[in-house]
C-alpha cells in the first residue's frame, strides 16, 4: 500500500496544498509552525478519520474557514483507492471511499494501517489508563472488526447504565431488573473484548522485548502487565458486587474500561524508575512492536510516520531506528524534522529512494 498523493484544503494553517509522494521515503523540512507535523496528521487522519494530535474535529479547521478537506490517492494491492476526510462547521464529519461515504467510521478503520512515532507518545507513560486502554485498542481494531464491533457496543451499554444510575440518584428511585438488562449485555461484551486483550497481549509482548533489546543495546529487562478488574472474577459478579458502591458514584466503577497497561523496567514502573532514554527507548520499541503486529495480522505493510523524531532522540537511537528501516521489509515512511542537511544525511544511510519537502521557505 502507498500513499501516491495527498490534497489539503483549509485544514490546519493550510489554504490549499497538494503532495506527490515517492513511494518509499518522504521527508517534511522546515522550522517549527510551518505545518510539518500537520501534514503527517493529515494522513494519520486518512486511516483514522480523526487527528492524532487534536480530537476536537472543528478546530482542525482553518481560522477564518467553515470546512476542510483531506484526500489521498492510494495504490493497494495494485487497486486505486481515493480517500476523502471533510468536515463542515455544525454538520458531521463525511469520510467517502471512491466516492462513496461510510455509514459508519468503523468499517474504515483498518483498511490503511499506518503507525506514528511522536513526541506526543510520551503520554502513554505519564497520562492515565485511558491513554494506554486507547493505544491498546487502535493495534487490535486495525487487524479485528469484531473487537471494534464489541467494544463500541462495550461503551454505548456502559453510557446507557451510567445514565440509569443517575436517573435512580436524581429520582431516587431503583429498578433491579432494568439494571439487570445492562449487567448482562455488559458481562458478554466485556469478556468478549477482554479475551482479545488478553490474547493480544500473550503475542504482543515478546515482539516488544525484541524490539527493544534491537534499540536500546542494553541488558535490562521490560515488561508489559496488563492489569484489568477481570483477572480475578467475571464481570457480572463484580457489577453485583460493587452495586452501591456505583448507585453512590452514580457510574460504573468495575469493568474492562478501567483496564491498564503497566510498563516495567527491571520489576518497577518506567513512569518512576526509567531514566528519559529508557523511556523513550520503551515507546519506540512499542511503536515498532505496533507496526511488526499488524504487519503479521493484516498481511499488510502499514505506512509508518515519524514525527519530529531526530530532534526528540540522540543519534544512536535515530541510527538504530535507521537501520530497521533500511534492514527490513518497511513500506512507505514518512518523516518530519526541522533541519534539512542532518534530514537528508540521515536517509542517505537507507538504500532506498526518497524526496525532500521544504515547508515555509
Amino acid at each position: 500500500m502507498v500513499l501516491k498523493s495527498l490534497t489539503l484544503t483549509n485544514y490546519k494553517n493550510f489554504d490549499s496544498q497538494t503532495f506527490d509522494f515517492n513511494d518509499k521515503i518522504n521527508c517534511f523540512v522546515g522550522n517549527n509552525g510551518v505545518g510539518k507535523t500537520n501534514v503527517l496528521d493529515a494522513i494519520y487522519h486518512l486511516s483514522f478519520g480523526k487527528s492524532y494530535f487534536n480530537p476536537v474535529s472543528s478546530q482542525n479547521i482553518k481560522h477564518d474557514e467553515s470546512f476542510f478537506a483531506i484526500s489521498g490517492d492510494y495504490n493497494k494491492n495494485d487497486e486505486a483507492e481515493k480517500i476523502i476526510v471533510s468536515l463542515k462547521k455544525g454538520q458531521k464529519k463525511v469520510i467517502k471511499r471512491n466516492g462513496k461515504p461510510y455509514d459508519k467510521f468503523s468499517d474504515h478503520i483498518g483498511f490503511l494501517p499506518l503507525v506514528i512515532i511522536s513526541p506526543a507518545d510520551r503520554d502513554l507513560i505519564i497520562e492515565g489508563s485511558a491513554t494506554r486502554r486507547s493505544f491498546l485498542d487502535s493495534v487490535i481494531s486495525q487487524s479485528d472488526k469484531a473487537y471494534l464491533t464489541n467494544l463500541i457496543k462495550y461503551n454505548k451499554v456502559l453510557s446507557q447504565r451510567n445514565s440509569l444510575l443517575k436517573y435512580f440518584a436524581l429520582n431516587n428511585t431503583f429498578n433491579k431488573d432494568t439494571l439487570e438488562v445492562y449487567n448482562f449485555q455488559l458481562n458478554e461484551l466485556g469478556h468478549a473484548v477482554f479475551e482479545k486483550r488478553k490474547e493480544f497481549i500473550k503475542v504482543f509482548i515478546p515482539i516488544f522485548k525484541s524490539r527493544y533489546q534491537a534499540i536500546s543495546n542494553g541488558n535490562e529487562e521490560v515488561e508489559i502487565v496488563y492489569s484489568s478488574d477481570l483477572q480475578e472474577k467475571t464481570l457480572d459478579h463484580l457489577l453485583q458486587e460493587n452495586l452501591n458502591k456505583d448507585k453512590a458514584l452514580q457510574y460504573t466503577s468495575v469493568g474492562i474500561h478501567k483496564d491498564d497497561l503497566i510498563f516495567e523496567i527491571e520489576g518497577h514502573p518506567i513512569k518512576k524508575f526509567g531514566s528519559q532514554g529508557q523511556q523513550k527507548s520503551l515507546l519506540i520499541a512499542l511503536k515498532l512492536a505496533q507496526f511488526d503486529f499488524i504487519k503479521r495480522q493484516s498481511g499488510e505493510i502499514p505506512i509508518l510516520l515519524l514525527d519530529d523524531i531526530f530532534d526528540k532522540l540522540d543519534e544512536q537511537r535515530v541510527s538504530q531506528i535507521i537501520k530497521l528501516v533500511d534492514d527490513e521489509n518497511f513500506g512507505q515512511l514518512f518523516i518530519s524534522d526541522t533541519h534539512a542537511d542532518r534530514t537528508e544525511q540521515v536517509v542517505k544511510q537507507v538504500h532506498q529512494s526518497y524526496e525532500i519537502f521544504k515547508l515555509g521557505s
